[in-house]
């Protein structure tokens, strides 16, 4: 895929950023609705071989795949790049759990861009579609290290409530939901998680894409939507990316078990483990629910809304 026509200013950033020379640039993929670009810099003479830089350039007409192209969805989406450089801006490099290392991120002419490490030179190469069970608990353990990591943390500079699905971002969706009583049921399903005691920072779009593999570790990628929030949250959003109908009903209990053993091992001190697991493994058909409230608005012949999506729904307004 060809660079962008704007490169050449990019690869002069990288080299001023780094003090080093860039050999030239490749597209590694578009953003969502023609938001920009991901490309690969290979660097001269550097340990580092290649760097990462997101560019984040807003279209003059909004390009949405399904259609939701209006001023909420362009204003939701510019704020989702602030969120994410501020979430660089507060987490360095951590040993908690592994993303890339930001070297710079900044707002730039109506747009922003970032400049990353590339995780395939650093040997998470690997992309998954469908994931094997040890690949999956992988996963599940980077999330309860990201939400063991943050809990009780207040989310400044990200979104109040994370999720890119979120009810208050969403409004426009829930008018077009045909489905009534789930519509009824949005606002409370959105309080329920909101009101939990047990409060940490969620990725927002925990999906197996934004995973990258190594040979025993993941790394996550993609922090627009991260804020606070219950970790069944991601944890279900994560399952409905890797798994359908049928797995979810045979394996989706076995796996919330393995999140919570995950979970609980890496909690800090002075954490309630117990209670904490109590309380969020109560709010896992309300997450599922939730995201089921986004989808039937926003896509309503999604493959995901299944039979297990709708149990999950159904037990969750049961509870409410």
């Amino acid at each position: 895929m060809p660079a962008p026509a704007d490169h050449n200013e990019l690869l002069a950033w990288v080299e001023a950023s780094l003090a080093a020379r860039a050999r030239g640039a490749e597209v590694v993929q578009t953003l969502w609705s023609g938001f920009g670009h991901i490309l690969r810099v290979q660097l001269q003479g550097e340990p580092k071989r290649s760097v990462v830089v997101k560019h984040v350039a807003p279209p003059a007409e909004m390009r949405h795949p399904r259609g939701w192209s209006g001023r909420a969805s362009h204003e939701r989406k510019l704020r989702s790049y602030e969120v994410e450089r501020a979430f660089y801006a507060r987490v360095a490099a951590t040993p908690a759990y592994r993303t890339a290392r930001c070297y710079k991120a900044e707002a730039h002419d109506g747009g922003f861009r970032f400049l990353l490490e590339d995780l395939d030179a650093a040997g998470y190469a690997g992309r998954r579609t469908h994931l094997e069970d040890d690949d999956l608990r992988r996963c599940l353990s980077w999330l309860a290290s990201f939400h063991a990591a943050h809990i009780h943390q207040a989310p400044d500079g990200l979104w109040p409530n994370g999720t890119y699905w979120h009810l208050a971002t969403r409004q426009d969706e829930l008018a077009a939901m045909q489905d009534e009583a789930l519509r009824e049921a949005a606002p409370r399903l959105d309080a329920a998680l909101r009101g939990a005691r047990y409060r940490t920072w969620v990725h927002g779009d925990a999906k197996v894409a934004n995973f990258c593999f190594a040979a025993d570790e993941v790394a996550a990628v993609d922090f627009q939507y991260v804020g606070g929030g219950c970790g069944v949250q991601d944890v279900a959003y994560f399952l409905s990316s890797c798994m359908d109908d049928a797995e979810c009903e045979q394996q989706a209990a076995r796996h919330l078990d393995t999140y919570f053993e995950l979970l609980r091992a890496r909690l800090p001190e002075g954490v309630d483990g117990a209670a904490l697991e109590a309380e969020w493994r109560g709010l896992y058909p309300a997450a599922w629910a939730d995201f089921h409230r986004f989808l039937v608005g926003w896509a309503p012949d999604h493959w995901k809304i299944h039979r297990y999506t709708r149990a999950m729904t159904r037990a969750a307004l049961a509870l409410l």
